[in-house]
C-alpha cells in the first residue's frame, strides 16, 4: 500500500487566496448614515467578548481552504498490482472416471499406477499452466457430472480433479452424455474459444445420447473438441493376446474431426505429458498479461473536514462562537 495523490497539480492552488488578495482591488464598502449612539463604547465592548478574534476567524478560513484543496487533489491509498484474467479461452476437461481407469499400466518416476493417477498428475499441471483461461471440470462414468464449473480460479480445478476416485461416476461409459454437459455449459460463454478435452481410456457404454450425435451439437455450438485416448495396449504372450483393448479409437476420431479438433492416443505418462504440451501450442495461453491496482479514495475526510471549519468560520463571524463561549 502506498499513498498518493491522484490530482497532486490541484495543490498548487493552496496559495490562490493571497494572490487575490495581492493582484485584486479591494471591495468597496458602502458609507451610509451614521447613527450616534452615546453609550458606543460599551456596545463594543460587550460586542468584543461576544465575538471571538478576527484573526481565529481567518485561521479558521485558511484551514477550511486548505482543507478543499488537499480533497481536490484526492488523496487515496493505492494497492500493489493485481493481475487480470484476459479474456481467454473457455476450456472443460472431461476426464473418464469408469472401473477401466484402475488398470495399472502407466508409470511415474519408475513406480507403476493406474490410468486415472497418470492422468491427474498430468493434467494437473496442464490446469496451472492455463492462466487467462477459464477452466472446467467434468467427470463422467456411467453418468457425466459437472464437478468444476468454468471458473479463473485453477487451483480449485486442480484440487477437485485430485479428488476424483474411480468408479464414482459407475463402471460404464457415457461419452456423449459427457459431451452434452460440456455443450450446455460452453454453449452460452461470451467467448468465441470454446474448447473441451476428452479423455478416457474406453468405447461409449451407456447414456442416452450417441457420441457422433453429441459432436454434431458440438459443432453447431462453436466447441472445439480434442479426444485423447489413454492406456497401454494389451500384452502377447506366446502368440497369445493377454486382456483386451476397449479403446473405441474411430469414435474418438470422428468426434474431433466432427469439430475441428484433434485425436490423441496416450500409450503412456510420457505421450501423455507430449500431447498436454501439444495442446498447449494448438490452444495457447495469451502471453499478455493486465493489471490494476485497488484504490480506496481518501478525498471525503478532508472534504468533510473544510465543510465543518467553514461552519465554524461563518459562525464566528456571526457572533455564535462567542453566545456558545
Amino acid at each position: 500500500m502506498s499513498f498518493e495523490f491522484a490530482h497532486l497539480w490541484a495543490l498548487l492552488l493552496l496559495p490562490l487566496p493571497l494572490l487575490a488578495r495581492h493582484l485584486l482591488p479591494p471591495a468597496e464598502t458602502g458609507v451610509g448614515a451614521a447613527l450616534c449612539v452615546p453609550f458606543f463604547g460599551a456596545l463594543m465592548d460587550a460586542e468584543r467578548r461576544r465575538v471571538p478574534a478576527p484573526r481565529l476567524v481567518a485561521v479558521l478560513a485558511v484551514a477550511a481552504w486548505g482543507l478543499l484543496v488537499l480533497a481536490a487533489a484526492r488523496p487515496q491509498m493505492v494497492g500493489e498490482p493485481v493481475a487480470l484474467p484476459l479474456e481467454g479461452r473457455d476450456l472443460m476437461l472431461a476426464v473418464d472416471i469408469s472401473g477401466s481407469m484402475r488398470e495399472e499400466d502407466m508409470v511415474i518416476g519408475g513406480r507403476i499406477v493406474d490410468r486415472l493417477t497418470a492422468v491427474k498428475a498430468v493434467a494437473g499441471d496442464f490446469i496451472e499452466r492455463r492462466q487467462g483461461d477459464r477452466i472446467g471440470l467434468i467427470l463422467f462414468g456411467q453418468q457425466a457430472y459437472l464437478q468444476t464449473p468454468l471458473t479463473f480460479d485453477r487451483n480449485t480445478a486442480r484440487t477437485l480433479l485430485f479428488e476424483a476416485a474411480v468408479g464414482l461416476a459407475g463402471r460404464e461409459t457415457a461419452i456423449g452424455d459427457a459431451i452434452g454437459l460440456a455443450i450446455k455449459r460452453l454453449r452460452d460463454a461470451e467467448t468465441d474459444e470454446r474448447v473441451l478435452i476428452l479423455l478416457t481410456d474406453g468405447a461409449n457404454t451407456a447414456g442416452s445420447i450417441r457420441p457422433q450425435k453429441a459432436a454434431e451439437l458440438a459443432a453447431g455450438a462453436g466447441v472445439r473438441i480434442h479426444t485423447i485416448g489413454v492406456g497401454g495396449d494389451p500384452q502377447s504372450a506366446f502368440g497369445l493376446t493377454l486382456g483386451r483393448n476397449p479403446l473405441d479409437e474411430a469414435t474418438l476420431k470422428a468426434i474431433a474431426d466432427t469439430t475441428g479438433g484433434r485425436y490423441f492416443r496416450a500409450h503412456d505418462v510420457g505421450e501423455l505429458q507430449a500431447i498436454y504440451s501439444m495442446l498447449d501450442e494448438l490452444e495457447p495461453v495469451e502471453s499478455d498479461r493486465a493489471t490494476f491496482r485497488p484504490v480506496d479514495e481518501l478525498f471525503g475526510w478532508p472534504l468533510g473536514a473544510a465543510l465543518l471549519v467553514s461552519a465554524l468560520a461563518a459562525a464566528g463571524r456571526g457572533g455564535l462562537l462567542g453566545e456558545l463561549g
